[in-house]
């Protein structure tokens, strides 16, 4: 299976590499529209800041050619935050696969923003991410933005506020936390994906 780990100014794609050599599947890592398109899996990470990772993919013009892909789709953190439609983040125009915005998080007392650390996913329909994980698995998170609850919302996760922690349209599934290092959780649902 051709699996492609988009490259671009943001992103542990180390990490990503490392949780896909531990299930034994080989990837390359690739900012070539039409090595991107050829692929039969694509994984989009993300750490980073918004507005300078989409200004990486315009320059690559990968803002045009992301919406367009039909095959499975991975976007993580600010991968999954990018496909929406906009973030607060420096006020950033995304890539639009789901029409909802990414928010900041509200200042509350006794919480820390960003969320840094472990939380449960609750889901909230059946996915094929989710296959053989139990109810309210704990994964890893690190953000200051999250996207509301809303149609496409798979799973969710409370800090703060509910939010949602997964996210499917079609061929695109996101997830807000890091699956490369969210342990035996994060790995099963790689494997769920290279499957679907």
């Amino acid at each position: 299976m051709k699996v492609v780990i988009i490259k671009y100014n943001a992103g542990n794609v180390q990490s990503v590499m490392y949780a896909l050599e531990r299930i034994g599947a080989s990837y390359e890592l690739s900012d070539d529209a039409e090595v991107i398109r050829s692929a039969e899996r694509i994984i989009f990470p993300g750490v980073g800041e918004a507005s300078t990772a989409m200004k990486s993919l315009r320059e690559n013009g990968l803002d045009k050619v992301i919406p367009t892909l039909k095959q499975p789709f991975l976007g993580t953190c600010v991968g999954m935050q990018l496909l929406c439609q906009s973030s607060e983040e420096n006020n950033t125009e995304c890539l639009g696969v789901f029409d909802i915005p990414i928010l900041k998080f509200p200042r509350v007392k006794g919480f820390k923003v960003p969320q840094t650390g472990w939380n449960n996913i609750l889901a909230e329909q059946p996915n094929p991410l989710l296959k053989g994980l139990r109810e309210s698995e704990y994964v890893y998170y690190n953000h200051g933005y999250y996207a509301p609850l809303c149609d496409y919302t798979v799973a969710k996760t409370n800090y703060i506020l509910e939010y949602s922690a997964m996210l499917q349209r079609d061929n695109f599934f996101a997830a807000q936390f890091h699956s490369e290092i969210s342990g035996d959780v994060g790995e099963q649902i790689f494997k769920n994906f290279l499957g679907v």
